[in-house]
């Protein structure tokens, strides 16, 4: 291997080891000394009821690890948005588990907590997977509450959800592990069964400091709703555990005897490793974003066997098209091309770029793949669409229009792995968040942004510039370049992957080598979920 294959593996995985360190301190919640509080209780931690829980020896992904992060400082933080929540398999059976940490604010809701556990509902939702909710928590996080409590997708929507999901058939399973208050009460019961543990499991619209205050009643919380009371009166809850693991224990029970579902069809065979050495990955990838490299060896690294089947190979060659196996399933890969490559006219087209030509090969492919039933993988490291009167000329709105009516419209289930560099429309045409990825996910060399920082940092300074000099300000160059740095710091800040995970624009941020289990676990959820509708791109036809 050359000089600079050793520099960018130097560079990724140092990249992965920063990763890694943060996970360990999301993975912490609350803090030792809430953990160890929480412990004292006699209740196991949220990460420790999912561990129990979930099979062991089975893959697992968490959605939403960095949901939070760095928000709410003037609220102390908001780990992991107060909740965790992993796709794993229970008594072989593939569910999504979504449990609050009652180490972060008890449990509250923050905005961002609302918006993880619809991000945990849409999945179970497009997958028809079973939900399965461990509940702890104090509910809506009052200091915040005209932010989480009012609007369309807000609090009030994962009841809604509930009564949806109930009507599709799709199993619900809730345990009460601690507090269940106010209109977080409504989850459990809206669950198809409930359980609730004896002693630190509660549910309650008001607890007796409220019922106090409101009618006069004097009454303690385990009387007014623990669980002696709402499986022998009330009758709210099915099942009353000793504990959290008998708890969990019956959730497995109940789980083991669902019935098989109808499958969608996806074409899968048995699984082969790559070929190629997917470590090298790492030395593929450059350090830095405006650098080239070939996404074809970055594709050979990820795919069974290394087999990778293109479509129209000499045509649009600023996107990659064409058919593979990732551990064994059938996929239809859709993938920016970041080196120069040159067209059959000898004209040159920059890497990472969507010409015409590549929009409308990803257009044609995009149907081909509907038409066989064929999941996608969009891989993105994309700088946008390409500008200038020739392009404008020849199309280009038109074409990148058609590429993203196909993405839009397609029916069959698409996953996004964010490579690098996700720009502009670019991100819109590769199946960014807005176009429903069953899951989307990012490497760590990932920017997700309007422009690059650079680029963005010469705009924003111009427009900074001409406000000074309109109040008669003259900057020097030296001023010059340090409000430049000023604002392109700024602007890096927000392009960084943890500040769009933060967000929950992506479900994760991942160790590259774990692409291929991501894929593998999105394409088996969505198997469960056989389409509803043809592919159809209306007015905008191929």
């Amino acid at each position: 291997m050359d000089l600079n294959f050793n520099k960018n593996e130097d560079h990724n995985k140092l990249k992965i080891s920063d990763l890694r360190k943060k996970l360990s301190h999301v993975k912490l919640g609350g803090g030792k000394k809430r953990i160890e509080k929480h412990h004292a209780k006699g209740k196991m931690t949220a990460r420790e009821r999912i561990e129990y829980l979930l099979d062991d020896g089975k893959e697992v992904v968490e959605i939403g690890a960095f949901a939070g992060d760095g928000m709410y400082a003037e609220h102390g933080g908001c780990p992991s948005g107060g909740v965790v929540v992993k796709i794993g398999y229970i008594q072989g059976k593939q569910c999504v588990v979504v449990a609050n940490d009652a180490t972060v604010k008890a449990g509250a809701w923050f905005p961002i907590t609302g918006k993880k556990n619809l991000r945990a509902q849409e999945i179970s939702i497009e997958n028809r997977l079973p939900i399965i909710y461990l509940v702890d928590s104090a509910g809506v996080y009052l200091p915040m509450q005209d932010e989480i409590f009012p609007d369309k997708e807000h609090f009030g929507r994962i009841f809604r959800n509930n009564a949806i999901m109930s009507s599709m058939g799709i199993t619900q399973i809730s345990a009460v592990m601690g507090s269940c208050v106010a209109g977080g009460a409504y989850l459990p019961i809206m669950s198809d069964e409930a359980l609730i543990v004896d002693k630190t499991g509660s549910i309650f619209l008001a607890g007796s400091y409220l019922v106090k205050a409101a009618i006069g009643e004097s009454i303690d919380n385990e009387t007014l709703g623990g669980a002696t009371t709402h499986t022998e009166i009330s009758g709210v809850v099915d099942y009353k555990a000793k504990d959290d693991k008998h708890a969990l224990d019956t959730i497995k029970n109940i789980v083991g005897k669902i019935g098989d579902y109808e499958k969608a069809g996806f074409n899968r065979t048995e699984s082969k490793a790559p070929k190629e050495n997917p470590d090298e990955i790492y030395g593929i990838l450059p350090r830095q974003r405006s650098d080239q490299y070939d996404m074809l060896e970055i594709i050979k690294r990820l795919v069974d066997d290394s087999e990778f089947e293109q479509y129209k190979e000499g045509y649009g060659k600023t996107l990659l098209t064409g058919y593979a196996r990732i551990d064994g399933w059938a996929v239809g890969i859709v993938a920016n091309q970041r080196k120069v490559v040159k067209t059959k006219k000898g004209e040159m087209q920059f890497g990472g770029v969507i010409y015409s030509d590549s929009a409308d090969k990803a257009t044609r492919f995009i149907a081909n793949c509907n038409q066989k039933k064929i999941p996608l993988v969009f891989l993105q490291d994309v700088t946008g669409f390409m500008v200038g009167s020739k392009s404008e000329h020849g199309g280009i709105i038109k074409d990148g229009a058609k590429m993203v009516n196909a993405v839009s419209n397609s029916v069959v289930p698409k996953f996004t792995v964010v490579v690098g560099n996700s720009y502009g429309a670019g991100n819109y045409a590769m199946c960014g968040k807005a176009y429903d990825p069953r899951l989307i996910v990012a490497w760590p060399s990932a920017e997700l942004a309007v422009m690059s920082g650079n680029s963005a940092a010469k705009v924003l300074l111009q427009i900074e510039k001409a406000a000074l000099e309109k109040n008669g300000d003259v900057l020097d160059a030296e001023k010059e370049k340090a409000l430049f740095d000023k604002i392109k710091q700024r602007y890096d800040h927000q392009i960084s992957p943890y500040y769009a995970a933060a967000r929950l624009w992506t479900d994760a941020i991942i160790d590259p080598l774990e692409t291929r289990k991501w894929i593998s676990m999105g394409i088996e959820a969505a198997n469960h979920a056989p389409a509803e509708k043809p592919f159809n791109m209306g007015i905008l036809q191929v």
